[in-house]
This record gives C-alpha cells, sequence and structure tokens, in this order.
C-alpha cells in the first residue's frame, strides 16, 4: 500500500500555486486552487516531519516576526515554520526599536529586510488598522525593491489581523479535511461557529470571521450564532454569503447557541467582542484612554454577563449530529471552573475534546510552512517530490 504521503503529493501537483514572491493576508482574496494547494502542501510537509525528512529551502536569510498582540501558538508556529525552512528568527520588539522614537512605517520595514525572505505579522488589536498596517509594510517593501535597496521584496504573512486569521482558519479547515476524510466530504457538512461567554471583553473578531470567510468556500452549511449586538465587519458577513452562494453551501446568522448546534456536524463555540464595541476600544487605545479603557471593560463585562448561558455543556453538544458533533477551538479555551469560574466550555466537554484540539492546532506551524514555502520557492512540486521520494 502506498504511503499516505503519495495521495497528498498528488493532491499538491494537481493544484495550480500563484503564491510565489506575493503575501499571503486574506483567505478570500486567493483562489480556491491556491487554498487547496496550501492544505495539501502542509499535509505533505507535516509527513515528511513526522518521518524525519528535512524540508529545508534556504541556507541564509531571515523570517522577520511582527507580534502586536500576545501570542502562543501562532508565535512557536511561525518560529518552527521559519527554522524548518532553514531561516534565521529575528522578532521585531516595537518598543526596543526606533518606532518608539517614530520611525516611520516605510522605514522599518525596508531597514529590517535587507535579507529577509519573510514577515509575520499579528496585528489584531486595533479594529480597522491591522489588515491595513500590513498592507502598508507591503507598499514599502515594494518600493525599496523597485529602487534597488532592498535585493529581493519579503512575502509578507498575515499571522492574525482584526479582519481574518489565516493562519487559524487554514489549520482548521485541513483539521476537517483529515476528520471527515477529504474537502469532498464537507459539502453539506453543518458547521455552528458560536459566541460563547467569557469573563474577558477584548477578543478580535478575525478567527469567527475566517472560518465563516472560508467555510463556506467548500460547501458546508455555516450558521453564525451570537446574542444581539455581537455581530462581526458586516463586509464580512458579506463575504461568506457570497461564498456560500457560489459553492453550494448556506449561510445564516441566527441568535441562539442551541439552534445553531442542532444537527451540527462541528462546533466551534468562541468569545469575541462586538464590532461596535471594538470600534470604540480602537478609538480609546489609541488616545492611550485608560481610564476610558476601564469604563468600556466595565460595561462590557457587565453585557457579557446577560449571556452567562451561551457556553458549550454537555446539553448543547447532545443536540449536534447524533449527540457526536466535533468539537473545535483555537486556544486557549476559557474552560469552565479551570481556567475561570464560568467561561465557553464545560470542563467535561473541553476534556472530551482536549486531545483533537490539539490535533487542530498542530498543523498550525505546517500551514505556515507550507505559505512560506509556496511564496518563496520556485519549482515548489519538483523539489518537494524529490523529498517524498526519500519516504516512500
Amino acid at each position: 500500500m502506498a504511503h499516505p504521503i503519495v495521495k497528498h503529493l498528488e493532491e499538491f501537483r494537481a493544484q495550480k500555486s500563484d503564491l510565489l514572491h506575493k503575501d499571503f493576508l486574506i483567505t478570500w482574496e486567493h483562489p480556491r486552487t491556491q487554498i487547496e494547494a496550501i492544505l495539501a502542501l502542509a499535509e505533505v510537509l507535516k509527513q515528511l516531519h513526522a518521518a524525519q525528512v528535512p524540508y529545508r529551502a534556504f541556507d541564509s536569510g531571515l523570517a522577520i516576526s511582527i507580534f502586536r498582540d500576545n501570542s502562543t501558538r501562532t508565535r512557536f508556529s511561525f518560529a518552527s515554520a521559519a527554522d524548518a525552512l532553514g531561516l534565521g528568527l529575528s522578532e521585531l520588539d516595537e518598543e526596543k526599536s526606533q518606532i518608539a522614537h517614530g520611525e516611520t512605517v516605510r522605514e522599518t520595514a525596508n531597514m529590517i529586510s535587507f535579507l529577509a525572505e519573510v514577515i509575520g505579522i499579528r496585528d489584531d488589536i486595533f479594529l480597522g488598522e491591522g489588515n491595513r498596517y500590513m498592507r502598508e509594510v507591503g507598499v514599502a517593501l515594494t518600493e525599496g525593491a523597485r529602487e534597488g535597496v532592498l535585493h529581493r521584496r519579503p512575502s509578507i504573512v498575515n499571522l492574525q489581523c482584526d479582519v481574518d486569521h489565516p493562519t487559524q482558519s487554514l489549520a482548521d479547515l485541513v483539521w476537517l479535511k483529515e476528520h471527515f476524510g477529504g474537502l469532498d466530504q464537507l459539502r453539506g457538512k453543518r458547521l455552528a461557529m458560536s459566541w460563547a461567554y467569557s469573563p474577558s471583553y477584548g477578543k478580535p473578531l478575525s478567527v469567527p470571521q475566517g472560518v465563516i470567510g472560508l467555510m463556506t468556500r467548500f460547501g458546508m452549511e455555516v450558521t453564525l450564532a451570537h446574542p444581539e449586538g455581537y455581530g462581526l465587519i458586516p463586509e464580512v458577513l458579506e463575504v461568506a454569503k457570497k461564498n456560500a452562494a457560489e459553492n453550494g453551501g448556506r449561510f445564516r446568522v441566527v441568535g441562539s447557541m442551541e439552534e445553531a448546534f442542532r444537527g451540527a456536524d462541528v462546533v466551534y463555540p468562541k468569545s469575541w467582542a462586538p464590532y461596535a464595541v471594538m470600534q470604540r476600544r480602537t478609538e480609546l487605545l489609541k488616545k492611550a484612554d485608560k481610564p476610558g479603557l476601564a469604563a468600556l471593560e466595565k460595561e462590557c463585562l457587565a453585557n457579557n454577563a446577560r449571556f452567562i448561558d451561551w457556553q458549550c455543556d454537555r446539553a448543547k453538544m447532545d443536540l449536534t449530529q447524533g449527540g457526536k458533533g466535533l468539537y473545535m477551538h483555537c486556544l486557549p479555551a476559557d474552560i469552565t471552573d479551570v481556567s475561570c469560574k464560568r467561561g465557553e466550555v464545560s470542563a467535561e466537554v473541553f476534556e472530551q475534546y482536549r486531545i483533537a484540539t490539539y490535533h487542530q492546532a498542530s498543523y498550525k506551524p505546517f500551514v505556515i510552512s507550507a505559505i512560506m514555502y509556496l511564496a518563496r520557492v520556485k519549482d515548489a512540486a519538483a523539489r518537494v517530490a524529490a523529498l517524498v521520494d526519500r519516504v516512500r
């Protein structure tokens, strides 16, 4: 019997990739063939790593990370991906750089990029700013390369912004592909992307937006559930509707967690802050208005408390397809009586699916590796095929 890596290699070679020397900022800006190429390559790289076959592609060069928010999984996944490809890692600490002294984005982008191949950016705090910042960096890099300042323009990878969390949603998708036995098996499957109660208020919108923006492209029936006032960016809702209509899926918004879970094959209960709240928070953060931020937090936590029953517990999981729906979370989850008094998910449910969520997370370094590989390596298919020959 052929090694499973052979199947994934053939899937990869069957897809057209047009990512070389480009950025990856939003999943729905790329054709489905590109998405499928990333997924298949991520699976190949994961199996190469399991077989202890290195997929190093560089002898020198830097991968630069800019984290403007806290991170564990994404930070280490990017570092792991950079190391696996043979790139050195340098993390830009803005407080220790000249940015703190007024250095402009266009200056910084060029000064850090003389030997860089990839820049990974996480900027999810400021609504309306994160994705714009990434594009501003991109414009500066293009100018630097055009003017001969940079020998090569690095590619930018979105490690989470205010609009999308593409490396997370792609890891989610490849986990669903594995769990259900193929992308073709996702058509018609029901996914509930639901708000869940949390004792914090400032969680970004980008995870639920990334999920509804990507899963609707694969024929899934996606239900978004949230209490009144907890809506997402309107433009992203339109993207999800359009994707569902074009790909034979379905997208709807409901105001009940129970309604979303009923008959679902997959549930993704995750807290996020209301769109309007994130708009207000952004303005307060820009002004460094600490009293205003404290008042907003108090107001929002009180509002969250009105919906404390929006928790993924056994009774709600029993509503899923055959009572056996797959629980997903980007982690860390707010777990009742474990990480908080009351949270997104009961300890019983989380423990049942804990290892499954670890498998879900395990794809992220390989998804990031795949994006970096396709963005920077010529003849990627031929080079990967040569590596696969060492396994089969």
